[in-house]
Parts: C-alpha cells; structure tokens; sequence
C-alpha cells in the first residue's frame, strides 16, 4: 500500500467530507490563524493538506495569497467549487506533501487537521513521512516565517488502546501509529501517527524550524490552552530563523 491509497480514500469522501463536526468552525479558527501568525492582506500562504479549501478559501477572502496542496483530486476539485462560489483566486496544486517542492517563498505555511502530516501509506516510515513534510514546509518559508500544524496526539492514542490492541495489530506502540478504522474493507489497513510535543520539537528542529507553541488544537477549539492528554489534537506554532 502506498500513500495514494489515502488519496483514494479521500476522493471518495470528498462529497461529504464538509459535513464533519469538526469542519464547522472555519471562521473562528481563520481569525486565530490570522492572529497567530500575524497575516496581513497580501501574505502568501502555503496550505498544506488543504482538503476541501476551507481555510484556504476564506484566507483569499481576507486578502491572502494562497496555495493550496493536497493528494486527492475530488478534495481539490470541491476547494475549487468553494473558492469560485466565493468569488476568490487560489492556487491549487495536486500532490505528495512529502514530495512536493514549492516555487516559492511563503509568509506562513498551514497544515490542519492532519492534512498530511502522519497520514501513512504502507511504504511510509513513521519519521520520515513527516519529516520529509516539514523539510519541504521549511524550504517553502521566507526567513522569519511562521508555520502552524495541528497533528494527531499520541497521547490520545496510548492512552485508549489496550495490549491486545497492540497483539491485534490495531496499535503500534514502537512508532504511535494505528490501523485506521476510516477504511473498512481494505486488504492493507490505512495507518495513522501519532505525535508526543518532546518529539515534535526534535522533528521541527530537524528541519530547521524552532517551536514557539505547543498548544492543544482539537479542530473547533483552538486557542492558547494547555494540551489535554485525551483531546484529539496538538498545535505547534514554529518559526524559520530570520535571515543574517
């Protein structure tokens, strides 16, 4: 199984992917994002994992220039019908993350709920998958920039497994990934990872990128609050060293 089984998933899910829960408080986490890192009219912003285009759409409407990438055809094709029903110009661009080279600089780069960034294909390892992520998302910032993820808690997941999850081989506790439940059926279960905030500052330093937040960022509760060991997501606010 490689990483286009993910984007097979999601073609499939694109039609109904925006009546998820946790899609429903766009405007709020856009003003969050606008503050946290401090995007004025104009900014170009790199969107990453960018699904349907939620965010991206509504950075265009505040006067952002955005691109927008992700892995799945039918997600871009229904972030395209947001961004023309809105009346705003984004750049949407099909592929990898892991892979994938910008031919530009960013203000800021974004990668939200997951986006990318520990979804596993077979093939992919678990530090290098989002590893290679944040060395493209370093290399596509200006000097100065800041970057905000939110990723999967690994606390979370430790936490509501047992062992016999880990003799099943629903959870493996060596690299905090597990057998996502989100495709039934499939030969080769789709894998998911999870991240502890120690971790997360050695891969974003790896990258060259030093984190400023470690916050919890559970899609549709976003703020400056302390990580809960049982909320679905972790935020990282990061900044690429200005230049010399």
């Amino acid at each position: 199984m490689s990483a286009s089984e993910w984007a097979d998933f999601f073609d499939g899910h694109a039609p109904i992917y925006d009546e998820n829960p946790f899609t429903k408080n766009t405007l709020a986490e856009v003003s969050f994002l606008t503050r946290e890192l401090d995007l004025k009219p104009g900014a170009a912003i790199l969107d990453v994992g960018c699904g349907t285009g939620r965010h991206a759409v509504e950075l265009a409407q505040r006067g952002c220039r955005v691109t927008g990438v992700d892995i799945s055809a039918g997600m871009l094709e229904q972030a395209r019908k947001r961004s023309e029903a809105a009346g705003v110009n984004v750049t949407w661009r099909q592929a990898d993350a892991a892979l994938y080279s910008a031919d530009e600089l960013y203000d800021a780069v974004i990668c939200l709920c997951e986006g990318a960034f520990g979804l596993l294909g077979g093939d992919d390892d678990a530090l290098g998958q989002p590893a290679a992520i944040l060395r493209n998302a370093a290399a596509a910032m200006k000097p100065g920039a800041k970057c905000l993820f939110t990723v999967l808690n690994g606390f979370r997941m430790a936490r509501q497994f047992k062992q016999e999850d880990v003799a099943a081989g629903r959870f493996d506790p060596l690299t905090l990934t597990e057998a996502s439940q989100c495709a039934p059926g499939r030969d080769s279960p789709m894998r998911e990872r999870g991240f502890v905030p120690t971790e997360l500052v050695l891969l974003f330093g790896a990258a060259g990128l030093k984190v400023l937040h470690l916050w919890g960022g559970t899609a549709g509760n976003w703020g400056r609050g302390p990580l809960e060991l049982d909320e679905m997501e972790i935020m990282v606010v990061a900044q690429k060293p200005a230049a010399r």
